[in-house]
């Protein structure tokens, strides 16, 4: 048994039918194997029991470690939820479960820690069959334009040490994305996969458009893809603006007729588009700057913390 002590921190969101499967199977496997930890429940304003259900499940285990529910004031959204709950974590060692659905042999959660002590700081776990299409299209952009030499992709859960969340929150009171930042802080990290349980899949309700969101602020915090588009179509106006001016000093030499006002108007269109993605390039990229210079503070709102178990 490790004596390192271990926070498990873990997102909800309606799911009153999940949490007890988690907390009966993972939880008393992390008790297996560590001396000390605590589990660091946050729920996002459920619509459900999800609450209730944690505490029913409290009361007819005996779990050795501290259980805590972060309440949310109102619904925030996963990255925003566990930034509430890694704050609240005190542990040597913190596991962040993005979902509570239980789709993989409980043994992955020691696997992940002895990776750690190999030498890492971050260890991320995900499911070998899980990436949608979608989300292989967004981490394969994501990953081309990254600042950062580590790629990231779909994971279930990940298991980060104390100097990497120190690190991290150096950089920022506030992470806008927890993988995109672990995976830019200049620590060691691993990414391992699992075969999936059959039958069991993860669903993330009520997170459509705030994924959706979460990539479009991605690639302006962690890359440099509308830096790379801007100076892409600055590129090409300039390309059209010095083939325009080329034509029609050839037109001019030849004495073609042309309509007149033609050649002149589109090349001040296309300059004028030139200009205009010029100075975006440079703004963007002046953006960028000051985005890497700082994250935005602080931005959760917690209703309460409440104590539903005690250590032995």
């Amino acid at each position: 048994m490790e004596k390192k002590f271990v926070s498990v921190v873990v997102y909800l969101y309606n799911d009153e039918e999940n949490i007890e499967e988690f907390m009966t199977s993972v939880l008393p496997k992390v008790e297996e194997s560590f001396e000390h930890y605590e589990a660091v429940f946050v729920d996002d304003k459920s619509d459900d029991e999800t609450v209730s259900k944690i505490k029913e499940v409290a009361s007819t285990n005996s779990f050795g470690g501290m259980i805590s529910i972060v309440k949310m004031e109102n619904y925030q959204g996963l990255e925003a939820s566990m930034n509430a709950g890694r704050d609240i974590a005190i542990g040597d060692f913190v596991y962040e479960f993005d979902t509570c659905i239980v789709n993989y042999e409980t043994d992955e959660i020691k696997r992940a820690y002895d990776l750690l002590t190999e030498g890492h700081d971050i260890v991320a776990v995900s499911d070998s069959k899980g990436s949608r299409l979608a989300s292989k299209a967004f981490y394969g952009i994501f990953n081309s334009f990254s600042k950062s030499h580590t790629e990231i992709g779909t994971e279930t859960f990940r298991i980060v040490s104390r100097r990497a969340i120190n690190r991290i929150k150096s950089m920022g009171d506030y992470i806008p994305y927890r993988k995109a930042v672990y995976s830019g802080c200049g620590l060691n990290t691993k990414r391992i996969f699992y075969t999936p349980i059959p039958g069991k899949k993860v669903r993330r309700e009520k997170q459509t458009y705030e994924r959706m969101t979460l990539a479009m602020d991605s690639f302006i915090y962690f890359t440099n893809f509308l830096e790379r588009i801007s100076m892409v179509l600055s590129g090409f106006f300039l390309l059209s603006t010095v083939g325009l001016l080329i034509y029609a000093l050839v037109d001019y030499i030849r004495n073609r007729s042309a309509i007149e006002g033609w050649t002149s108007l589109i090349s001040f269109i296309s300059f004028g588009f030139f200009g205009i993605f010029l100075l975006l390039t440079i703004l963007l990229k002046y953006m960028s700057t000051m985005i890497n210079l700082i994250f935005k503070k602080q931005n959760y709102l917690v209703s309460s913390v409440e104590k539903v178990g005690h250590e032995k």
